[in-house]
């Protein structure tokens, strides 16, 4: 009895020492995919990083270069070698980084981009301001840089944490998941009205057109984390490139970049680049989280206060990054010819409802006068530089422009 007593109470220990060991297994599990969610986070801010350093490095090669006669000048120079070379690690960094951490944790961070850009431009200013002028000036910056650490902040602290191996068989799996065929027939239709307002009804705001960025942008995320998880995989050992789901994801990656660059293109010719800054980050930003809770799954065992607490991340960063953006000085266009309008004498002509149209085909030129009925001689553009002269009498050397003379015929 008193054997058979001892024995089990030697094994009655034995089923919480197997409940201790699944606990140990777990949280050892949630303490590496929280080391996977640093490691993503802290490559993507990185990579963010160097990318703006290296724009910045080849604008002010560029604008340094302006008035050189070969618009290729900036080949030959160390600094925007040096910022195409650190623009490329930047962009490695960040495409690392969807291989470790959840697609809605890296997509955010982009606003560290805007941060370190408006920090670089304050910190390089080449005008010299009184402390008064200066604080009123770049207030706005001050707070959006604040507001966008923080929402990064609370991006990090909060972001989902589901993890899952990029093999073939998963990301199949997912791609033919109903929730997001569905969401590929919703995006595809929204897409599709979209292109058709902008396209035939000459629908030409920037809601429409950074909506149109925003859907293409939702799928290159999808597919970037798809093959830079599956690359990560084949370089650990686990060979994912025999698979066809990787070429497929491959292609959607690069037609997806490609038509977003085109739209964000022609965005850029129509709207200043700080207005798209702040609203293609919020509508791309909103995007690619949706799309990527819906394709990966990333919110499914989160608690709902950390699903809050994200959310109150994205719209810090949100205003933030609007700030930020909000307080950039507008780029004045240059017009190469000046409004006939505006020169002295030509009121007369406007009255009689000549028309004024520029003429860019060859030279610099003030502008031409086309479908003159009234007038009997065609008015001719005054080039630069030319030599002065008049209709009557021979060209006098040492003017570098021309004056014209036209009277009508009574």
């Amino acid at each position: 009895m008193d054997g058979a007593h001892s024995a089990g109470l030697q094994l009655q220990p034995l089923p919480p020492t197997s409940g201790a060991t699944s606990t140990s297994l777990s949280s050892s599990e949630g303490s590496f995919s929280y080391k996977e969610n640093l490691i993503g986070a802290l490559l993507a801010i990185f990579g963010h990083l160097v990318v703006s350093i290296a724009l910045n490095l080849q604008k002010y090669c560029h604008i340094r270069l302006a008035g050189s006669k070969d618009p290729r000048a900036y080949f030959k120079t160390k600094t925007w070698w040096l910022g195409l070379l650190l623009l490329l690690l930047g962009e490695l960094g960040v495409f690392a980084s969807y291989a470790f951490a959840p697609l809605s944790l890296i997509v955010p961070l982009s606003a560290v981009s805007v941060i370190a850009s408006a920090i670089i431009g304050i910190i390089f200013i080449k005008e010299k301001w009184k402390p008064k002028d200066f604080v009123r000036r770049y207030v706005l910056s001050f707070v959006g840089c604040g507001l966008a650490i923080v929402g990064t902040y609370l991006l990090v602290t909060f972001a989902p944490n589901s993890h899952e191996k990029m093999t073939g068989e998963n990301i199949a799996r997912h791609l033919v998941s109903w929730p997001f065929l569905l969401y590929m027939l919703v995006a595809i239709v929204l897409f599709c009205l979209l292109l058709y307002f902008y396209k035939e009804r000459n629908a030409n705001s920037i809601v429409v057109i950074l909506l149109l960025v925003a859907l293409l942008g939702s799928m290159t995320v999808v597919t970037v984390k798809a093959v830079s998880g599956m690359l990560v995989l084949s370089i650990q050992g686990n060979l994912q490139l025999d698979y066809p789901i990787f070429y497929v994801m491959f292609v959607c990656m690069v037609a997806t970049a490609i038509y977003q660059a085109t739209f964000l293109s022609e965005a850029s010719q129509i709207y200043d680049s700080s207005l798209i800054a702040s609203v293609g980050y919020i509508l791309s930003t909103t995007a690619a989280i949706t799309a990527g809770a819906i394709f990966y799954l990333d919110f499914l065992e989160e608690e709902a206060l950390h699903i809050c607490m994200f959310a109150l991340g994205c719209l810090i960063a949100f205003l933030g990054v609007f700030l930020i953006t909000r307080n950039r000085k507008k780029a004045i266009p240059f017009e190469p010819y000046i409004s006939m309008d505006a020169m002295p004498g030509m009121q007369d002509m406007h009255a009689k409802g000549t028309t004024v149209q520029p003429d860019l085909k060859a030279s610099f030129s003030y502008g031409a006068l086309e479908s003159n009925d009234s007038i009997s001689e065609l008015y001719t553009p005054a080039t630069l530089p030319v030599m002065q002269e008049e209709h009557s009498s021979r060209s006098t050397p040492g003017v570098p422009y021309r004056v014209l003379e036209h009277t009508k015929k009574e």
